[in-house]
């Protein structure tokens, strides 16, 4: 019983990455293409390859959002790129 709650939550979290990460990509590829039919063109692309051809990369993906999302504030409270910091 617990094994079976335990894939049934796995599958959950996989199709619940699988669908963010796609509307991100999205997203991002739409402003960025300037057109609707490449961005989903592109994302599924870059979606099937992602999580089907090398599943072992969704959870640098993932970091990477972290990172985007969190890690600027941190980054620029750090000033990590301040001129003259190795003095």
């Amino acid at each position: 019983m617990y094994m079976i709650l335990l894939q049934t939550l796995e599958e959950n979290l996989w199709i619940a990455l699988v669908l963010f990460f796609f509307v991100w990509i999205y997203s991002w590829a739409k402003g960025s293409l300037g057109s609707t039919k490449l961005g989903i063109i592109f994302a599924l692309i870059v979606v099937y390859l992602t999580f089907y051809s090398f599943p072992e990369l969704v959870w640098a993906v993932v970091i990477l959002f972290l990172i985007a999302t969190f890690g600027g504030d941190l980054l620029e409270k750090i000033n990590i790129y301040k001129p003259g910091w190795e003095k």
